[in-house]
């Protein structure tokens, strides 16, 4: 059976190109692993394959959601793993690409074995002194206490959280779970796109023009009813404001801009904790 080949990297640094010559190499087919391109009326916005590219092989899994409907990491997993089976069971490779960090983690590596936030008990713990959370994490759990950051209310919160919903200590879920990962990781293939930042910053910027030159005001003008996921797109919010009169079109495109260079400097933090992906460094074209 053809094993899962993952394209990864920041946006507009040529993951959809590389992915379209790798499938035909490998005789595979593409499965998107980019949040906002799993939405429909979302393709110019979120730079999603054009109909010409997807003709060339097949592409799965892109514009497959209504704009109204609410996307995570695990309701992308429970989409793609029947995709890639299904690919899979006709002896293709599936070439999954996308710079969704934690819908690529989920696919690869199962969501983490933590229990869910209970709400009734997080009010309690809201409700207690941040002095008392530490000390009670480090009568429960002193190695998860030694490695969190006490001064952060949240992280202490959680830990605490998950010692007293399981009745265990948070340190071992984790230590278990990080020995799972490193064993799924030497099993996986896959490499990440990794651009200088003049290079990356200078294709966003192309991409973003672009963009507003090519039809991306009018599609983000016909949207109605958005979730909370997909209006996180970059790209809605100031468009939005830019047909509202509240901005110009310059000042538009240089906000698109300032907000695509940040995401991309998270997707790269993300990318350089996950060992497995082997680098890519491609000319600065």
């Amino acid at each position: 059976m053809p094993q899962p080949f993952y394209i990864c990297g920041a946006t507009a640094s040529g993951k959809s190109s590389l992915a379209l010559e790798l499938a035909q190499q490998l005789d595979g087919e593409i499965v998107n692993a980019d949040a906002f391109q799993l939405y429909r009326g979302l393709e110019i916005v979120s730079a999603a394959p054009s109909e010409d590219v997807r003709a060339i092989v097949p592409h799965h899994l892109y514009g497959v959601l209504d704009p109204a409907e609410q996307g995570d990491a695990g309701s992308y997993m429970r989409l793609a793993l029947p995709v890639i089976e299904e690919i899979q069971s006709r002896s293709k490779t599936p070439v999954i690409t996308g710079g969704s960090g934690l819908y690529l983690k989920f696919l690869t590596h199962g969501a983490a074995p933590l229990p869910a936030g209970d709400t009734e008990l997080r009010a309690a713990l809201d409700a207690r002194p941040l002095a008392d959370l530490v000390a009670e994490l480090m009568m429960l759990d002193p190695v998860e206490a030694a490695r969190t950051a006490m001064q952060n209310r949240r992280f202490v919160a959680r830990a605490l959280e998950i010692c007293l919903l399981t009745g265990g200590k948070a340190s071992d879920l984790r230590d278990q779970w990080d020995a799972r990962t490193r064993e799924i990781s030497a099993t996986l293939r896959g490499i990440v796109i990794r651009r200088t930042r003049p290079n990356l910053h200078a294709r966003i910027a192309t991409r973003t023009r672009t963009m507003l030159d090519g039809g991306a005001i009018d599609e983000v003008a016909a949207l109605t009813s958005t979730s909370a996921n997909c209006e996180k797109a970059i790209g809605i919010r100031q468009i939005r404001s830019l047909l509202a009169g509240a901005i110009d079109h310059a000042a538009c495109e240089n906000l698109i801009n300032a907000a695509t260079r940040q995401y991309a400097k998270r997707q790269e933090s993300w990318f350089r904790r996950e060992q497995w992906l082997d680098i890519y460094q491609p000319d600065d074209t």
